[in-house]
């Protein structure tokens, strides 16, 4: 499972460390898919996990609408993500320019996922009432 919150730094051109604590979570997988989120944040997936949800989307119809707009929005916005032996992997320009992340980005766990933030997004996003 994803846990914690670790602030991270490019290492070069959209190139950053995933976290020790996520890399044991990938076990030895060496890669994973990264998607946009839906608050501004960007979304990472083991290949089980991501599997999962790709069949979702894949279950919704062609011939309807909602369901080509769905997978559309899913697949067009995802990409899969190659790790190097040292932890390291490129974020595309689009997901950068997407979630706003600069220099320093913020990783949390979510549990199934793993997220990428700005992180003053990220606290803007944690302090709305859910209640």
């Amino acid at each position: 499972m994803f846990l914690g919150r670790y602030i991270m730094y490019f290492t070069g051109k959209n190139r950053v460390v995933l976290p020790k604590k996520f890399r044991q979570e990938l076990g030895n997988e060496s890669h994973f898919y990264l998607i946009q989120g839906q608050d501004g944040e960007i979304w990472g997936f083991r290949n089980a996990e991501w599997q999962k949800e790709a069949e979702v989307r894949l279950s919704l119809s062609i011939s309807d609408v909602a369901g080509r707009k769905a997978r559309r929005s899913f697949f067009a916005l995802a990409e899969e993500c190659q790790m190097d032996s040292q932890g390291r992997f490129i974020i595309s320009q689009e997901l950068v320019t997407y979630a706003g992340v600069s220099n320093e980005l913020l990783m949390v766990g979510a549990g199934d996922h793993f997220e990428i933030w700005e992180r003053s997004r990220f606290e803007e996003v944690m302090s709305v009432d859910l209640g």
